[in-house]
């Protein structure tokens, strides 16, 4: 018998924010996301290469749209650049994507499915998939933010969990919702931007949904091992990123529509993560330089694209 194809939510616009990504698994994504949703929309942070420059023309041939930067504006405003494409064009919902996040078959019909159901009950910031890891097939929880630690929900068939944030990835929203709530954070640039948003849409009255019979794969970071006599391996992150990882906690423990518990709970977080870093990983001089940098530019408020070295 010949499977059924994916039903296609025509008032979707899919958004898949790029930067330097995996022409193949990008490929991926495309193709998984394409037959469900009314629209495909690609915005590029300037990425470079002749291979890619040929890819995306292809892609244009084939209906998608691509949107090229000329610098890297951050993950937070090429979401925005894409919300008010997405809306100029009338579409109602959009879904956020990563680059390197492939979902089911079935994923965004799922979801527009429960988030109808769920509007009518009371007020939807926006639903998310629940994610396996590519590598490991580990499937990842829902949480609730609590103190000293969080509540992690995994679920089950049909279950529907009431969370405090949803990953970036996967993430379909009412574009109305942003009327209230606003668009993502430009100044975060990458990191926490979906803890930001969220908490700001749980302040303003709006609730958030995981809803587990919607699925992903997904991929976060890349998983190193500790050490030749630990047996253990780690998301390592570039110094860069861990800069605005640094940067970006100091910001959020600031923010009014942020949980203190969730700055509670997230401080040792931020320690230990400093500390096994500079300990346990290589090179740790840049590692050590980055943190520093990003802890004394959050305790400064200072916001935007990572600035350039100092001398």
């Amino acid at each position: 018998m010949q499977a059924l194809a994916p039903a296609q939510a025509a008032d979707v616009c899919a958004a898949i924010v790029t930067y330097h990504p995996q022409i193949e698994l990008l490929d991926q994504v495309v193709a998984a996301i394409k037959p469900q949703v009314g629209r495909v929309l690609i915005f590029d942070n300037a990425s470079p290469g002749e291979a890619l420059d040929a890819y995306f023309e292809r892609l244009r041939g084939q209906g998608v749209e691509v949107i090229r930067g000329d610098r890297n504006v951050g993950l937070g405003s090429a979401i925005n650049h894409a919300a008010r494409a997405a809306r100029a064009a009338g579409f109602a919902q959009l879904l956020l994507m990563d680059q390197d996040s492939i979902v089911d078959a079935d994923m965004v019909a799922v979801l527009q499915s429960h988030l109808h159901r769920l509007q009518a009950q009371h007020p939807v910031a926006a639903v998310g998939p629940q994610f396996r890891d590519q590598r490991t097939g580990a499937i990842a929880p829902f949480v609730q933010i609590g103190f000293p630690l969080n509540r992690k929900f995994y679920g089950g068939p049909g279950q529907v969990i009431d969370c405090d944030f949803l990953i970036t990835s996967g993430t379909l929203l009412p574009l109305e919702v942003l009327d209230t709530v606003g668009g993502m954070d430009e100044g975060l640039f990458i990191d926490n931007v979906d803890v930001e948003w969220s908490s700001r849409a749980k302040h303003r009255g709006y609730r958030l949904y995981g809803i587990c019979d919607a699925g992903m794969q997904h991929r976060i970071g890349e998983l190193e091992p500790v050490s030749r006599l630990i047996p253990y391996r780690t998301v390592v992150h570039s110094p860069t990123r861990l800069y605005y990882m640094m940067r970006n906690r100091i910001a959020l423990y600031r923010r009014v529509e942020v949980p203190r518990r969730w700055a509670a709970q997230d401080l040792p977080r931020l320690v230990l993560k400093f500390v096994g870093t500079v300990v346990l990983l290589k090179p740790r001089g840049a590692y050590l330089k980055a943190m520093l940098r990003g802890l004394r530019d959050g305790l400064r408020g200072r916001d935007g694209p990572m600035p350039p070295a100092e001398d």
